[in-house]
């Protein structure tokens, strides 16, 4: 088996809360975050922060005058990346790699400049450095005073396993001691959310669950999106602190018919979860917490991907998208936090929607998969 790696720590700024505690009372109640958001002059559902937390970002703001200029989906990765730091114990001058993804990036600061530009045919000065995809990372370390590496980078929505998979690799490598990955994304913008739309990707259901994730016979797509941030800090091996291990990574893209085709059977996603697995027997994989976005063809061509691979014998399957939306970029380490929660409770969270699964073991393994445009795909495999 390769180095496993262990996750010291992981933290998230989204609407699920600001704690690992809060996040998890959120996670063990049925209720939704998705709400009705107002984006321009339409009426959609989406999960956008708090009160709390918007006045969080304020304040963060303040701290630093050049604070002030940057984007959400920064912000919120900075404030993640302080309580996974915090938690992991490590202090000021550690040297430490970052890598922090984004899907889009600035979306709102790019929407707001352009739309001045548009209309007064010049542009602030710092439209250029706020909205550059790379300074999530560099911002992060900025505010860490982290003197390591810094790797920003956007693999739509596998981004943030993508993060994971560079930070692992980094440290199987010997190239550094301790690494933060992340994943961060402010899409609620009208241009953002008429991109979805236009797709007819997005929800225009109703109902108690506007997303409906997991649900293998809808009719229609009801995808939603959400905003929010996720930190995790990894040491090589197993460490005497560790919340969780790290045991098996994979990747795979897939040829694309058109550009965001997958196959029927998600063939990215049955080679990503093969490497991931390598040589631990499928039976000794308690759960697996999805991708799934609530599209139709996304979570069933995962699903078929699922059972290609383990036959009748299913692992307990869940995903955390009916509850706080997709958040693109950020996703997947915050499908990892909610894996990470439930091997610490030891206690499986379904989807409340859907037919019951009976957790009739202790909670050991879980995988953890992510898939974005371009037919790329990530598999987490970790332990207790």
């Amino acid at each position: 088996m390769s180095t496993p790696v262990s996750i010291l720590s992981i933290a998230s700024f989204s609407p699920l809360g600001t704690s690992s505690e809060v996040v998890w009372e959120n996670y063990c109640n049925t209720n939704t975050l998705i709400r009705d958001f107002k984006s321009a002059d339409k009426t959609v559902p989406a999960v956008a922060l708090t009160a709390l937390q918007a006045k969080l970002v304020e304040d963060l703001k303040t701290e630093d005058a050049k604070y002030a200029s940057l984007d959400n989906s920064v912000l919120y990765s900075m404030l993640a990346s302080r309580m996974a730091v915090a938690q992991a114990g490590w202090t000021e001058g550690d040297v430490f790699g970052i890598n922090v993804g984004s899907s889009r990036g600035a979306t709102d600061l790019f929407e707001k400049h352009h739309g001045d530009f548009l209309k007064n045919g010049k542009t602030n000065v710092q439209a250029s450095p706020a909205t550059t995809l790379g300074n999530i990372s560099s911002w992060v370390a900025q505010d860490l005073k982290s003197t390591g590496p810094e790797i920003s980078h956007s693999i739509t929505c596998s981004t943030a396993l993508h993060a994971l998979l560079n930070g692992v690799a980094w440290l199987r490598a010997g190239m550094a001691d301790k690494f933060l990955v992340g994943g961060s994304e402010a899409p609620l913008t009208p241009f953002t959310i008429a991109q979805m739309q236009a797709m007819k990707i997005y929800s225009t259901a109703g109902g108690e669950y506007p997303c409906r994730a997991f649900d293998f016979n809808k009719k229609q797509n009801t995808m939603v999106l959400g905003e929010g941030a996720a930190s995790a800090c990894l040491v090589a091996g197993k460490a005497a602190n560790a919340i969780a291990v790290i045991e098996g990574i994979g990747y795979a893209t897939e040829v694309l018919k058109h550009s965001v085709s997958i196959s029927d059977d998600a063939e990215c996603m049955q080679k990503s979860m093969l490497m991931a697995l390598k040589d631990t027997p499928l039976e000794e994989i308690d759960a697996i917490v999805m991708h799934a976005p609530g599209t139709i063809k996304g979570d069933t061509s995962e699903y078929a991907a699922i059972q290609q691979l383990f036959g009748d014998k299913l692992p307990l399957l869940t995903t955390n998208k009916w509850k706080i939306g997709h958040t693109f970029g950020a996703s997947g380490l915050l499908s990892l936090e909610f894996a990470v929660q439930m091997l610490q409770n030891n206690r499986f969270i379904g989807v409340p929607y859907a037919n019951p699964q009976i957790q009739d073991r202790p909670l050991k393994k879980i995988l953890v998969n992510a898939v974005g445009f371009g037919g790329n795909a990530v598999s987490v495999l970790i332990s207790k």
